[in-house]
Order: C-alpha cells, then structure tokens, then sequence
C-alpha cells in the first residue's frame, strides 16, 4: 500500500511558478514510479510527468516540458513538481500517482490505468 498527499496548489498569474509537492508514504514506495497527471475543466485526465523513485529518471509530456520539473526527495519520502510559466491552459486539478509495476516501455507510464494508488487532488489556477 502506498499512501499520496499532494500540496501547494493556488492560483497565480500568467507567467507564474508553483511547486506541488506529493508526501508518499507506504514500505514500498521507494520501489514505485511517481507520475503527476491533470484533470482541467470538461477534459480527460492527462499525463503531465514521471520519476522513476529509485533511478531518479524522469519523464514529461511535451506540453509541460521545459518549464516543469519533477523531482524526488528522498529523505522526506516527498516528491516535487516545480512548475515555472505557468498559462492558463495548465489550469487543472493535479494528481499525484504511484505504481509498483515495471514496463521496459516507459511509455506505459504515462497511462493513468496502470497507476495503482491515487492522491486527492491539488487545485492550480492560473489567471490570464
């Protein structure tokens, strides 16, 4: 079992940063895969980043690429996602995802049904 808390959520301005952060707990998570997806307004849920807890690597959809970050901290079993300028099309609810299964095409990991455990949400606003 793994537990997820997402955090720092809010509203900013167009051009504006924000960091999520998502406190994992549970005695596997360091063996998961940690992915942050998006849910905005009258749209599916989508992909956004993935970071590979125990080899750091990482990966992110081309929509977000160049201006988020994420990233693990292990000591507070926390992971990140620094999101820097921001537009009003990243308006979304985000979701903080973890999995314990392994795909040699780490393309799967940015498929929200093979993400076993769930956070509740952080809400992002960001005004024109």
């Amino acid at each position: 079992q793994v537990q997820l808390v997402e955090s720092g959520g809010g509203l900013v301005q167009a051009g504006g940063s924000l960091r999520l952060s998502c406190a994992a707990s549970g005695r596997t998570v360091t063996r998961s895969t940690i992915g942050w997806f998006r849910q905005g307004p009258g749209k599916e849920r989508e992909f956004v980043a993935a970071i590979w807890w125990s080899a750091g690597s990482t990966t992110y959809s081309d929509s977000v690429k160049g201006r988020f970050t994420i990233s693990n901290d292990n000591a507070k079993n926390t992971v990140h996602l620094q999101m820097n300028s921001l537009k009003p099309d990243d308006t979304a609810v985000y979701y903080c995802a973890a999995t314990g299964r392994y795909y040699s095409n780490t393309g799967a990991y940015q498929t929200a049904g093979v993400y076993d455990y769930w956070g509740q949400g952080t809400q992002v606003t960001v005004s024109s």
